[in-house]
């Protein structure tokens, strides 16, 4: 009985036998005062499909859900309906959430919902959320969002040093969860292990940066830091070249040293002159972009594993640090003298 019953579900609800899948685009950006479209896709086809937003540091809330056999909107108590709608797709399977009107409050994460049949003897259906989908609201028209690069080489301490070179690419004036940045070896197609950093806020805008340790095996080779577009993943948004340490870095500034290996005045502002390319949906650039590298002094980012760096610090910390030990041994020598010092009184107050 039970296996019959469980062949009727497989065919009645195959999509719950398999379990249900949605599927949203990761991150949206719209602009100001305008409206915004979330679309939300299922792999069966269901009867209705549920919307949520959720907000950072709040309680998820359910906004509307779309009757999908009748195209019949049911929205909750607080929704506005010249301000969130939603509408079925070309077929059964997939669902819009029209956002009217957009304001920074509307920024947040979107979710749609539906059920899924469950055959067991307790309950018939779970709700199956949708990966969700960002959206970012921006006072800026979404085709002009195109952030600024700059990269930050390795210096010759740390490659001497440390055999191993630091690769560092920040992006300004970005929205957040936008852009991502990968590393790989230039012409080839493994996207290696790299470090990302948070994303910060600067004023009115985002930054972020990422950066990638080379190892002594492979500092004879050419890298790339690849900025991608989560709105489109299929396409690459911008490739950036990073010189070979060993066949290029290190070449160059030994070459701006003098005969006693000290380095010239010039290596603090080195410059590398880089031609990045699929950069079409970027603004108009110049063929030829100058990045500001190592040492530069309108750099934003310090260069934290510099052992010359380390090593002051280590060394001022040290001092602080053997200067408090001593002071605080100075008051207990102090204390102890005061202490055996006093005369000990006898039971009439009288010192003996």
């Amino acid at each position: 009985m039970l296996s019959s019953f469980a062949v009727l579900c497989v065919l009645l609800f195959p999509g719950g036998a398999a379990g249900l899948k949605l599927e949203q685009t990761p991150v949206v950006v719209g602009r100001l005062g305008t409206s915004a479209t979330l679309p939300c896709t299922v792999d069966t086809s269901v009867s209705y499909i549920h919307w949520y937003f959720h907000k950072e540091d709040t309680a998820p809330k359910r906004l509307l859900y779309l009757d999908m056999s009748r195209s019949l909107v049911q929205r909750d108590i607080f929704v506005k309906a010249d301000k969130v709608n939603a509408k079925k797709g070309k077929n059964s399977y997939s669902c819009n959430l029209l956002l009217q009107k957009l304001e920074k409050s509307d920024e947040g994460v979107y979710y749609c919902a539906a059920w899924e049949a469950d055959c067991s003897w307790n309950s018939w259906s779970n709700k199956v959320f949708g990966p969700g989908t960002i959206l970012r609201v921006t006072d800026k028209s979404p085709e002009d969002i195109s952030p600024k690069p700059t990269i930050f080489l390795p210096s010759i301490a740390e490659i001497k040093v440390h055999q191993v070179g630091t690769y560092i690419c920040l992006l300004e004036d970005i929205i957040p969860d936008i852009f991502k940045i990968d590393w790989k070896e230039k012409n080839g197609k493994t996207i290696l292990q790299s470090q990302q950093g948070n994303t910060m806020k600067t004023k009115d805008t985002y930054m972020k940066f990422s950066w990638l340790t080379v190892t002594e095996k492979s500092m004879d080779k050419e890298h790339q830091c690849i900025v991608k577009d989560e709105r489109n993943k299929e396409r690459v948004k911008q490739e950036i070249d990073f010189p070979s340490i060993n066949k290029d870095l290190v070449a160059r500034m030994e070459s701006d040293m003098d005969p006693a290996g000290h380095s010239e005045a010039k290596q603090n502002t080195e410059v590398v002159t880089l031609n990045p390319s699929s950069s079409r949906s970027f603004r108009p650039v110049p063929s030829t972009v100058e990045f500001a590298a190592i040492n530069s002094t309108e750099a934003s980012l310090n260069d934290e594993n510099d052992p010359l760096q380390l090593q002051l610090m280590n060394t001022s910390a040290y001092y602080t640090y053997l200067l408090l030990l001593l002071k605080s041994l100075m008051y207990s020598i102090i204390i102890a003298i005061c202490l055996l010092g006093r005369p000990a009184l006898d039971g009439n107050g009288k010192s003996s």
